[in-house]
């Protein structure tokens, strides 16, 4: 079997297929499926793993399906996100699949992959929410190594810059090998416009490499699709197809989940259908420096962390303060240690950095700004939502200067 390219009733798809009528093969791996019966397995290897993933600390990673998140401090060791410290997020068991060959120019995109509910813990704590309860650290920053999907789809007759095809086609539907309870045991599936898909300046890839090497499993080997700029849930992993649709993709993830919906709308009153699909992820920061609560022996304290807008927006500015939010001073940027912040990596994270005098007792804020002047929300219970998806409210972190009572 293949991953193969073909045109039937005039509607193009990318699939794993022996069908020999009207193909053109493009990456074409000897591929068997096995069911991901060993991914609890794997997740638990993981847990003894000492450089992965917070898991022993952070009572909300959870083992089926394998969700997790690195330390604050761990996320910002690095601008490339190690694969070890990479945010792992699943709604099914890990496939296991074989290996694929590569016959398409391959391109290189650095970009920050961000789950929709990165920061649901704090906004949890305002009004319970349901979802995987993540910290600060459920997104990260790598550099992804894959044929881009603007010229898969020009290869079957879709030209670049196409926004519908003849047949009426304006979506391509991602699905994965991935089964899942919420598809009633179907696979996981997305969509994005065909505007997008056809844009080569969009960088939306077919990767199969992730930092320079061969994907592993828990980011999608061999295949996965990584569309810069919009939420996590979109870049499916462990590709079986590609399709060309009409409308948006109908499945679980894209109808009913990861909408954002007012304060009011609760589990009572939700009409999923009165929402689009959330795409891009608005301006957002955090510290990584610094816990939530923290004691420090003097009153200087170095303030470090990210930030990340979606939609290529760069990050114009990184706001401090330390009372609260009454006085600023803007923090340093950058991308590479030393060198000034230019805004070249338009899909990737920024870091920050300042360095500051306290108070006895401070509450430290960062707030960013990005390049449309986006800024973030000054209250969590604004945007209080009921799946706790996008918050970027700012950050806030609290120190005492003294020592420790523990």
């Amino acid at each position: 079997m293949g991953l193969e390219v073909w045109i039937v009733e005039s509607n193009v798809r990318i699939q794993r297929s022996t069908t020999q009528s009207h193909k053109h093969p493009i990456l074409e791996p000897e591929e068997k499926r096995r069911e991901g019966v060993e991914s609890k397995k794997e997740a638990e290897k993981c847990r003894e793993s000492k450089v992965l993933l917070n898991i022993r600390k952070n009572p909300l990673a959870t083992l089926e399906p394998f969700n997790a998140e690195p330390l604050r401090s761990d996320l910002i060791s690095s601008y490339v996100t190690p694969v070890d410290f990479f945010y792992k997020r699943n709604h099914g068991p890990i496939p296991i699949v074989d290996d694929i060959e590569r016959n398409l120019p391959k391109y290189n995109v650095t970009a920050t992959l961000q789950c929709a509910g990165n920061r649901r813990t704090a906004m949890s704590n305002t009004k319970t929410v349901k979802g995987v309860g993540w910290d600060v650290a459920a997104l990260g920053n790598a550099v992804w190594g894959g044929a881009k999907l603007a010229d898969v789809l020009e290869l079957v007759g879709i030209p670049k810059l196409t926004s519908a095809t003849p047949s009426g086609g304006k979506h391509v539907e991602f699905v994965s090998i991935d089964k899942c309870k919420e598809e009633n045991g179907g696979p996981y599936k997305a969509s994005i416009p065909l505007s997008q898909a056809t844009n080569p300046d969009a960088d939306v890839l077919l990767a199969y490499e992730m930092n320079g090497k061969t994907l592993n499993r828990d980011h999608g080997y061999p295949l996965r699709v990584v569309v810069p700029g919009i939420i996590g849930a979109r870049s499916v992993k462990w590709l079986d197809s590609i399709g060309i649709i009409t409308e948006e993709c109908q499945g679980f993830f894209m109808q009913k989940d990861y909408k954002m919906f007012p304060p009011s709308v609760n589990w009572d009153n939700i009409d999923w259908s009165t929402r689009k699909p959330q795409m891009d992820f608005p301006v957002q920061s955090a510290i990584c420096s610094l816990e939530d609560v923290n004691v420090v022996k003097n009153g200087k304290v170095t303030i470090k962390g990210y930030a990340v807008s979606g939609g290529g927006r760069g990050i114009e500015r990184v706001d401090i303060s330390v009372d609260g939010g009454k006085t600023w001073v803007e923090a340093s940027r950058y991308q590479k240690a030393g060198i000034p912040y230019v805004a070249a990596n338009k899909w990737a994270w920024v870091f920050f950095e300042a360095h500051t005098d306290v108070p006895k007792d401070a509450e430290i804020v960062a707030k960013a700004v990005d390049i449309a002047a986006n800024v973030q929300p000054e209250s969590v219970e604004a945007i209080w939502n009921l799946r706790g998806i996008l918050n970027t409210s700012w950050h806030r972190v609290h120190v005492r200067v003294g020592h420790s009572n523990m």
